[in-house]
Order: C-alpha cells, then structure tokens, then sequence
C-alpha cells in the first residue's frame, strides 16, 4: 500500500481528518501500520480533491504544496466578513451589485503574476504565532502581501448568483449559518438560468487556475473591492491539486466501504502518479543498487532536470541530473 488515495473531501472535514479517515480504512481493512499524510490543507469550509499520501509516497506529499490547483468558488456581493467566508462576522457592507459584463471586466487585473495580502483568519505565523489565533484574541492582524500567479480565472455564467445570495444581504445581519448537505458539488452552485445582460447579480461563481501560496478567499475580497463593493466566499471547491482531479476521488463513505471490504486497492493509484510531470528514467540493477546506497550516478546522458528512476517497474528514486550527474533527492524503500 504505497501510493495515493484521492478524497473529494466533504464540507465541514478538516484535512487531518481525512488523513483519519484513510488511516481508519486501512485498519478496517487489516492491512497493516502505513505512514500516512496529506499533500496540501483544505479548509473544512472547502470541498473537493484532497490527495492522501499512503506509505512511501508520503515522502513526495511536500511536492503537492508546490503544486499547481484549480478552484471553483462563489462571491457574494454586498457583505465582507472577518474571515472572508461564512464563518465570520459582518464588518462591511455595501449596497453596489456589479453586472456580469462588470466581473467580467476586472478579471483580467487578477490574471498573472499579482501581489496579494493573506487574509488575517490563515494558518501563516507572525513572530511564532499562528494569525487565526491572534485574530481570534482580538489582537490586529498586519500580513506582508506575497507574490502569488493566477494562470487563469474566469466566470460560470451559468453559475452567477446561488443559494447563498442572501447571506450577502439583510442589512448587515451576521451571514447564516452554513448546513452540512448532501452533495458538495451542488454547494453555492446556481440553479436558475444564467444572468441576463446587465442584471445586478448577489453573488457569482468562478473557476481559478492558481499557483501556490494562492489564498481564494482574498481573491474573493480583492475582486470584489475592484468592483467597488464588498464580498465573501460562500463556496470553495477544488477541483483540481498537482496532477489529481476530481474523476480520481472518492467520497468518505465509498472509502469506508472500500476499508470494510479490503478493496482499498481497487483506488490506489501509483507512487508515480504524484509525478507525472516528472520523466521516468530506467535504471539497470547495479545502477539501482547504487542509488539505493545514495552514490552518486556519473555520466548518464540526460538532460538536466528531476527524474523518477525506476527499475523495471519499481520505483527506486526521485532524482536530480546535473551534468551526467545522477543525485538522490527522495529515495523509496520498495
């Protein structure tokens, strides 16, 4: 049991949970002690892919944090909270709704290379503390922006407004309280028919190609003051994380089952499925060996760059060429 299981982890989890999760299935299913762990955090406000890193590939689960992602996510126009979501309290109001031709029109500014300013309710440490806590004390929160790339973001038009829209209203009242449902992928999403050109819209949903660092809910906050209102994140899904989308996941109940039924193998993708951007490198015996040893390869034709050195089909290292070198960034004991 080396390899990834992928969650489509439901709202109101945290992260480590889903490693809990995992872990209690193993057990379950009587398949002995793994290591086990996740490759990057989802808030539990947050559905979607959450890749957990079984056995030797939780040693590539670091790779995951550097790794790219896609969100959808819905704004709410009208109301800013303090944690940016449906968590927090009121503290702005506004009464502008933009049109989507508007939305539309600002997108462009938070597309690229952008400077963004963590929300003060994040994981982030100031002088050894953790902000949410400090925030959570009442004290003021002060963070340095940081340099983020949004590789792509545009608007569902069939998604503009939802279910949540009149939390963004009532005239400054605390946002409602959000329910567990059923399904997280209906969660924010829009109903009715896209909205009609020119129409005010409450809220609107986006889909965000971003890199790492990235923090949606400030994106949320920042395109919302563009259009010169206020807003907060009343659904966040991600839908993508380094190579794993949502057609590899699988809910908390098909996991237990696949535990109670020791299939859990049936959804273990690959130690090399964490790498697929990485080119294999074939190795024979002795030079498998050698790495295993942590010796250094010398005068292997490659180009420089990473590599998964495989002998046969056992993964034996991730490695790094540089100059006919071959060095051992990750080795797997398989």
């Amino acid at each position: 049991m080396h390899g990834w299981i992928i969650l489509d982890k439901p709202l109101g989890l945290g992260s480590t949970q889903g490693v809990s999760a995992v872990k209690r299935a193993l057990r379950d299913g009587g398949y002995g002690k793994f290591k086990v762990g996740h490759g990057g955090t989802l808030d539990p406000l947050a559905t979607g892919v959450l890749p957990i890193a079984i056995g030797e590939a939780t040693k590539l689960a670091g790779r995951m944090l550097d790794s790219d992602k896609v969100y959808e996510f819905t704004i709410a126009f009208g109301t800013q909270t303090d944690t940016l979501d449906l968590e927090g309290k009121v503290v702005a109001t506004s009464g502008v709704r933009p049109t989507l031709a508007a939305v539309e029109a600002v997108l462009a500014q938070f597309t690229g290379p952008i400077e963004q300013v963590p929300p003060a309710y994040s994981a982030l440490k100031v002088d050894g503390e953790r902000a949410y806590d400090l925030a959570r004390a009442g004290a003021e929160v002060v963070l340095a922006s940081r340099a983020v790339t949004i590789h792509s973001l545009k608007s569902s038009p069939a998604r503009g407004g939802g279910p949540f829209a009149s939390s963004a209203n009532g005239g400054g009242g605390p946002p409602k309280t959000l329910r567990l449902g059923p399904a997280p992928s209906t969660i924010g999403f829009a109903d009715g028919p896209p909205p009609r050109s020119g129409e005010d819209l409450d809220s609107i949903t986006l889909t965000a190609h971003v890199s790492k660092g990235t923090y949606i809910r400030s994106l949320a906050r920042d395109i919302a003051l563009a259009l010169g209102t206020v807003g907060h994140v009343t659904m966040l899904r991600r839908t993508k994380a380094g190579p794993f989308t949502l057609a590899n996941a699988i809910s908390l109940d098909k996991l237990s089952e696949l535990g109670h039924a020791r299939a859990l193998e049936d959804k273990l993708l690959p130690l090399r499925a964490g790498l697929d951007d990485i080119p294999a490198l074939s190795l024979s015996p002795d030079q498998a060996g050698l790495l295993r040893q942590g010796r250094v390869l010398i005068g292997i034709a490659v180009n420089d760059g990473p590599y998964f050195a495989m002998l046969e089909d056992i993964p034996v290292a991730l490695v790094e060429a540089e100059t006919g070198e071959i060095r051992v960034v990750r080795g797997f004991n398989l």
